[in-house]
């Protein structure tokens, strides 16, 4: 049971390292030797950094969905924009009271 418990927390927990004794156990590393194939070419690197900016832009985009009371920010000072719910033209809407008074006549 201990080194079952030993090989679980060795492989849940990759950095703490390997401790040995024996002074003839050796490795090799694969990935940082300097005959190792080239791991990403610039086309990938470009298009991975191509699919984390639009990961980030949609993002953003949720982020302002989902929480309208952040507001917008702008900084061209020719965008504009519209309330068509408090204009003067807009349809009066009914009051709280009358809304009331309404709903007991009925």
């Amino acid at each position: 049971a201990a080194a079952l418990k030993r090989l679980a927390v060795d492989y849940m927990h990759p950095e703490v390292g390997v401790k040995t004794t024996d002074g003839a156990s050796m490795g090799r590393n694969y990935f940082n030797r300097a005959s190792a194939p080239e791991t990403e070419d610039f086309e990938y690197a470009e298009e991975r950094a191509q699919a984390l900016a639009d990961a980030a832009a949609l993002k953003r985009l949720a982020v302002d969905y989902m929480h309208p009371e952040v507001g917008v920010k702008t900084t061209d000072g020719a965008s504009m924009g519209r309330n068509y719910f408090n204009r003067a033209s807009a349809p009066e809407t009914e009051d709280f009271e009358y809304a009331e008074e309404r709903a007991q006549a009925l």
